[in-house]
């Protein structure tokens, strides 16, 4: 691996990268088979993913025809590691052995233990036979949409194919590693004005906010509608900000702190609710939801914008749920994705119905949702939002942080990238776009 690593950091041509070995195994970050009964019992709160996730040696495997080996150079900590370092709300084990039913490929994944991570950014060292477009020594990230593309179910969106899986969550050899074996139809350029770590936080959660707010598939926002967006400073609301921003609508930020009201300020928001100062109690019990904070968080909107919201960006789950059907307009969207705060939700819904509001499903992203989500990037119109770096062997404290959202934007972690600020391949174009901007969410995050 420190060969590869060096020839990486001097910029070597792809057919040097080509000739270069690959190891018999890597390091990677884990959790192990044998541990998913460790939390038996204990609160979700209570469940520590610095105990279950691991960084060991695990062995290269076989590479398929339409596969790519990535060296990583960074990654980052999405939710689902977070889901599957405390093995909720189901162990991911599950997933890898129906995997591994599926083909002579799908074998490799069913492992005793299960290399996660969904985002990386790093340079190809090898391709598979039927790799076309790629070649080794492409700067690259990666999208965690997995699908078989030769299945009729995904050609129109590959989101609604019948065995889609989210890479580094449902199957094996994930971002959070020195490797990864990943689809060639998961690679997209890396931003060529950003390091390394900037360029890996992107992916999973830019994509997903791109197609719950600008893509026809989910609720696509339009000029002057106005977006509640929980959790407006974590990995997907810090995005959502931006389309809403950008595309001429007016953002409402839940946040839960000064410091995050602060940011969301910085980053343009002008409308911002610093939930724990207002104290909404939409729960009076673990039973019963309390209409009247309902109403409370409806006034407070419409006395910052004059109306209610046309869309609410909705994936905290179960704590929110009621509250975000009931605040969103009449004839408005709750598009959702994700939840975080329990899957099981419940709403009254004669504030569905007689208000004729809908409810929008939204799951990561198709290919080409992905892609422009990544251009939009690469273009400098979208910023990153990484707020913190560890390093790969503190993985399992960046999941802490964010299994206790004590953190905002997105954590980066480095794989291979000896250290931060490497990778800026366009130095011109990253002032064009403005240090500050890049850097808001990391700066406010120090």
């Amino acid at each position: 691996m420190q060969q590869i690593l060096e020839a990486i950091l001097n910029d070597a041509p792809g057919d040097e990268l080509a000739a270069l070995p690959l190891p018999e195994s890597y390091r990677a970050v884990v959790v192990r088979k044998d541990e998913q009964d460790m939390f038996e019992g204990m609160a979700s709160t209570d469940k520590d993913p610095r105990q279950s996730l691991h960084v060991q040696e695990i062995a290269l495997p076989e590479l398929a025809p339409d596969e790519a080996v990535v060296a990583v150079m960074a990654s980052s900590i999405n939710f689902n590691t977070v889901w599957s370092s405390i093995f909720e709300p189901l162990s991911t084990f599950g997933f890898l052995t129906r995997l591994g039913r599926e083909s002579y490929w799908g074998k490799r994944h069913d492992q005793d233990f299960h290399a996660v991570g969904s985002d990386a950014s790093g340079v190809v060292l090898r391709v598979g036979s039927a790799v076309r477009r790629w070649k080794p020594g492409d700067k690259v990230v990666v999208h965690c949409n997995h699908v078989d593309d030769q299945d009729p179910s995904s050609h129109n969106d590959s989101m609604l194919g019948d065995n889609q899986r989210i890479w580094g969550f449902e199957t094996n050899y994930g971002g959070l590693a020195e490797l990864t074996i990943v689809k060639a139809n998961q690679l997209m350029p890396k931003p060529a004005h950003l390091t390394w770590e900037e360029s890996s936080v992107n992916a999973l959660c830019n994509s997903t906010s791109y197609r719950m707010l600008v893509s026809p598939n989910a609720a696509p926002m339009t000029q002057g509608d106005a977006v509640l967006i929980w959790g407006a400073t974590g990995g997907l609301g810090g995005y959502a900000c931006q389309y809403v921003l950008n595309g001429g609508g007016t953002p409402v930020g839940v946040v839960s702190s000064p410091d995050k009201v602060d940011l969301l300020h910085d980053l343009g928001v002008e409308h911002v609710i610093d939930r724990r100062e207002a104290g909404y109690r939409f729960w009076s019990d673990e039973h019963t939801q309390d209409e009247s904070e309902w109403r409370r968080l409806g006034k407070d909107i419409r006395s910052m914008i004059g109306r209610d919201v046309d869309i609410v960006f909705e994936h905290p789950g179960r704590q929110t749920f009621g509250a975000s059907v009931f605040v969103a307009a009449r004839g408005g969207t709750i598009v959702t994705c994700a939840a975080t705060s329990g899957f099981m939700i419940e709403f009254d819904n004669r504030h569905l119905w007689m208000k004729l509001k809908q409810i929008v499903s939204s799951h990561f992203a198709n290919y080409a949702e992905a892609w422009a989500a990544n251009q939009l990037i690469c273009e400098g119109k979208v910023q990153p939002i990484l707020s913190a770096v560890y390093p790969m062997e503190q993985t399992g404290e960046a999941a802490y942080q964010v299994h206790k959202n004590l953190h905002e934007g997105k954590i980066g972690v480095l794989c291979l990238a000896p250290s931060e600020g490497l990778g800026i391949e366009d130095p011109e174009f990253r002032a064009k776009v403005g240090e500050d901007r890049i850097t808001l969410f990391r700066r406010h995050g120090a």
